[in-house]
């Protein structure tokens, strides 16, 4: 036993180095069983899934297989794979990146979430509430993991102020024996309760603690779907629509955010009510006053609005960004909009897309000043020479870009290109025809349901770079139009609710220390359900009527003519 022990213990040190050697040979038998192309193609596909699933390799080293293997083993030319790498799609998900990087330089970001957090109040269901619904308008702009590690210090700062160290907290949990000696003698010498109330008071106040935590990455997760630059999958499903489907324009980003704004908003609410309910029950305690609480929370309030003070009036730099933040939004919104008609007409047709509108405002915020300009300081000579700063350094810009994201998206889009091109699409359609008798909407519940399970163990971005050309080739094989079963799938990847290491901000507010496992799994699993119900709900009907997906539209042929020809062929 001991040996076996230590053995085990050896073989982890070494497992990433084990899964890079002996995945490779255990998927060999594919080159040789299946047809060649398809066969390479497919042996590729799930070589790197494995590798993103167990992280052997970094997640973006994984991207990059494809500029390795494609070319060699004769699927695709390089010249051919590589632009994939850096498609428009990187330049929106890089101008929105940019932009937010000055919202964080500038400290526009901790403004908004304070002064949401003095409108919401601090009774803790409120708190609650403010909390996840700053978190997703931020993560709707920032990234969900800037998000999260920017509020998890506000929440613990106003827990603090509500209830007191954690530590101390975590002692009055216990039953009397376990107890630190001398915690008791230094108890409040007014508090007339027992010890049994001080105990379940306290352990009520951890709930409500656990409650804060879970609930900001989880909002950050679901307001990452609510806007096209959100979240990584979002853009991925953009890139695969241009390159599968090139005639479809449906899908930008004013309809994409008219679609599932309103999804987000019912999300967060259900979301809200279930981590309510769970930490600390939305009982009569939760909203309204309980005299002895009423100081604590007059504390939380106070400590909120001083934070507030502290920032000062609103300053030129914070106006400007506020500017071209709302500029930013408001010209994405009303480019091509669909329903009306937009700015876009005024250029000619096809030319301009989102990525260069957001391009356009980020390149303004390198050379706008951050100080008020004045004609005064021409005319004093004495005035100061300081250094004319802008609103954003390249310094600063540089710092804020997540290479490997932007590789994952290209290795992506690599892997969907070589999909189609090598007919694994189309061949993997042929086997997925038993699905014809499931009616469309029990279809879509399904793969929706696996993607979100799926995404639990691998990163949402690489869920969805290996699911979606499948999809993309089953929609075509129904004949149903392919945006009923992407868009789903798509939103699906991002609810990964149940475990730490799921997504980034559930690692971020796992490492906190403060909660199990068992919490994230418990509150994490409902979530899930909920956020299927809200998608079912969303596509099914606002969704069917914005972007006619009862109907088979016309530019949903397939790509690879020769699909088309097997399909004629088969009686």
């Amino acid at each position: 036993n001991m040996k076996l022990a230590v053995m085990s213990k050896k073989l982890w040190c070494v497992h990433k180095v084990l899964v890079l050697l002996i995945t490779p040979l255990l998927f060999s038998p594919l080159l040789v069983t299946l047809p060649e192309k398809e066969g390479r193609c497919l042996y590729v596909v799930l070589l790197m899934a494995a590798f993103w699933c167990s992280e052997a390799l970094p997640l973006a080293v994984t991207a990059m297989l494809p500029i390795c293997l494609f070319p060699t083993l004769g699927i695709i030319p390089s010249q051919k794979l590589c632009p994939q790498y850096f498609l428009e799609t990187n330049f929106l998900f890089l101008s929105g990146l940019v932009l937010a990087s000055s919202i964080e330089e500038w400290g526009l970001h901790r403004r908004i979430a304070l002064k949401v957090l003095i409108i919401a109040g601090v009774k803790p269901a409120w708190l609650i509430l403010g909390m996840m619904m700053t978190s997703s308008f931020l993560s709707m702009w920032l990234s969900n993991t800037a998000t999260t590690a920017m509020m998890l210090p506000i929440a613990n700062a106003i827990l603090e102020s509500l209830f007191g160290d954690l530590e101390s907290l975590k002692q009055k949990c216990k039953p009397m024996e376990d107890r630190v000696n001398g915690l008791l003698d230094a108890a409040d010498e007014n508090d007339t309760r027992t010890a049994e109330e001080i105990r379940s008071e306290s352990e009520y106040q951890m709930r409500v603690w656990k409650g804060f935590l879970v609930c900001i990455p989880y909002a950050a997760s679901i307001g990452g779907t609510a806007t096209l630059t959100g979240t990584a999958p979002n853009l991925i499903l953009i890139g695969q629509l241009k390159n599968n489907f090139p005639e479809c324009d449906v899908i930008n980003f004013g309809s994409w955010f008219a679609f599932a704004f309103p999804l987000m908003l019912v999300f967060l609410l259900l979301g809200w009510l279930w981590i309510a309910f769970l930490h600390g029950g939305l009982n009569r305690r939760l909203c309204f006053k309980h005299n002895r609480r009423a100081e604590e929370e007059a504390q939380a309030r106070a400590l909120i609005e001083e934070d507030y003070k502290k920032l000062g009036p609103l300053n030129f730099a914070e106006g400007a960004i506020s500017f071209f933040f709302v500029l930013y939004a408001v010209l994405l919104f009303t480019r091509d909009p669909k329903f009306v008609t937009g700015w876009s007409v005024f250029f000619k047709k096809g030319y301009v897309s989102d990525a260069v509108t957001g391009v356009i405002i980020v390149s303004i915020l390198f050379f706008f000043p951050s100080q008020k300009p004045s004609l005064g300081w021409w005319l004093d000579p004495k005035a100061s020479n300081a250094p004319y700063v802008p609103l954003l350094s390249w310094k600063k810009a540089q710092e804020a870009v997540p290479w490997n994201i932007i590789l994952l998206l290209g290795g992506g889009f690599a892997m969907a290109q070589a999909c189609e091109e090598s007919g694994l699409a189309s061949w993997i359609g042929g086997y997925l025809q038993p699905l014809v008798k499931v009616p469309p909407a029990a279809a879509m519940m399904l793969i929706t349901a696996f993607v979100a399970c799926f995404t639990e163990i691998a990163s949402n971005t690489a869920t969805i770079i290996i699911f979606l050309p499948i999809i993309a080739e089953l929609a075509f094989h129904v004949s149903v139009n392919p945006l009923y079963f992407m868009i789903p799938a798509t939103i699906g990847s991002s609810y990964a609710f149940m475990l730490p290491v799921s997504t980034p901000p559930n690692s971020i507010a796992f490492a906190s220390g403060h909660l199990m496992v068992k919490d994230m799994v418990k509150t994490g699993f409902v979530m899930n359900i909920l956020g299927l119900l809200s998608i079912m709900l969303a596509i099914n009907t606002w969704g069917m009527a914005m972007f006619n997906l009862d109907t088979y539209p016309d530019w949903a042929h397939p790509l690879n003519q020769s699909a088309v020809h097997t399909l004629n062929a088969t009686p």
